[in-house]
């Protein structure tokens, strides 16, 4: 049976059971799925698609519809994904398929326990390349659809349902993802997790474990739980994914903290050269990688790219050249930040569609833009930055030619 609920949204929400998972994996199940897949299923055309499942495979019309949507969605979330089974929850509560294969790699080699399975998107990853893979979860539904997917995707990983507080595996590494929502909304406190990181770091002490967390956990906090280990920050396409713990056991001696930008295939720790200096801009402003600054290793980055900053307070970093596939900001012009000055050089620039990037100052990027009014033709960024402390600090524009 599957029932109706409304969600922290006050949408309905499907909830599928036991038996409804057993129909979508099976034969009679997998030709309905092709039938419905052939729908449209836009939002003009949704009323009518039900009407149209419900008229053919009535009381299922409702899990095939739901199951051919969140495959949709997840095509680019996850990749090969294409015959799999999904709850709404469990697909945005799983961690795309780049970041899933990025661990699986560090990973490479041991003997993994994924304590909190799920689905099975970790599981997948890592069956290609771990020496041994166990999964488990509480939730018998999510289970049997980890069960149906890995057979699609792997060939079969051992699967048995278990609480995550409860360990069932000796000797493994214990990979775990706890939900980071209550009550239907997102938490940032690690101790609310489900499970709570709190227990889940007593539960594992002594052992080698890996704990997925969410990107803004504050690093003082989970120290303040006892994790010694390292906090790793991953970003891809462009906007950062997740903090990871890793236990000491499964990184270098003297790493707590690394930045992985999948997308340029980085790999920055805070055991890597900081000496950069602070100097005027040059020719280039570029701003790191939020994995990169989330992680504050924005001195080892600029270190490594051979730039430098323009304060010590601030994450925006300069130099003569752009380290190859950055995007940069060309500097055009430095002027003292004040509104009606900035207005007067973007319209000296013909400034025409404007970026606007802040850091340390009180300015609200898109009320800007729209109080500037630019109507010239050319693409211009501006950085707004504050340089200098105490009296003598001073809110400062960069009007820039993006590189791209």
């Amino acid at each position: 049976m599957v029932l109706q609920r409304d969600d922290h949204r006050g949408q309905a929400v499907l909830t599928f059971d036991l038996e409804s998972v057993a129909y979508l994996g099976g034969d009679e199940g997998r030709v309905a799925l092709d039938e419905v897949a052939a729908l449209p299923l836009t939002r003009a055309s949704l009323v009518a698609d039900i009407a149209s499942a419900r008229a053919r495979f009535a009381d299922r019309a409702g899990v095939l519809v739901e199951t051919v949507r969140l495959r949709r969605k997840a095509a680019d979330k996850l990749p090969g994904t294409a015959d799999w089974l999904f709850t709404d929850e469990a697909l945005q509560q799983a961690t795309a398929g780049a970041v899933a294969a990025h661990r699986a790699r560090r990973l490479a080699g041991r003997r993994v326990h994924d304590a909190t399975c799920s689905i099975g998107t970790e599981l997948a990853a890592l069956a290609g390349r771990a020496a041994f893979v166990v999964g488990s979860d509480l939730d018998p539904v999510r289970l049997a659809m980890a069960r149906h997917n890995l057979d699609t995707a792997s060939g079969g990983v051992p699967l048995v349902r278990a609480d995550a507080l409860r360990p069932v595996t000796r000797d493994l590494v214990v990979l775990l993802d706890p939900a980071r929502r209550s009550g239907g909304r997102r938490t940032f406190d690690p101790r609310a997790y489900t499970p709570p990181l709190d227990a889940v770091l007593d539960t594992y002490a002594g052992r080698d474990v890996v704990v997925k967390c969410a990107p803004g956990v504050d690093f003082s906090a989970v120290r303040r739980l006892g994790f010694a280990g390292e906090i790793e920050i991953t970003s891809h396409a462009g906007s950062v994914r997740e903090a990871c713990l890793w236990s000491p056991g499964l990184t270098s001696p003297g790493v707590t903290r690394r930045a992985s930008v999948l997308d340029r295939d980085e790999d920055l720790t805070d055991a890597d050269p900081d000496d950069c200096r602070v100097a005027p801009a040059g020719r280039w402003i570029v701003d790191p990688d939020g994995a990169v600054v989330r992680a504050g290793l924005v001195r080892h980055y600029a270190t490594r790219h051979g730039l430098w900053q323009l304060d010590p307070d601030i994450a925006y970093l300069s130099g003569d050249r752009l380290p190859d596939g950055v995007r940069g900001f060309e500097v055009l012009e430095q002027i003292s930040y004040q509104e009606k000055r900035l207005r007067q050089a973007l319209a000296a620039h013909d400034a025409g569609a404007l970026e606007i990037l802040v850091r340390g100052v009180d300015a609200d990027p898109d009320a800007l833009r729209r109080r500037l009014k630019t109507r010239g033709s050319t693409a211009l960024s501006v950085v707004i930055t504050r340089l200098g402390s105490g009296t003598a600090s001073r809110a400062t524009a960069f009007i820039c030619r993006p590189s791209r």
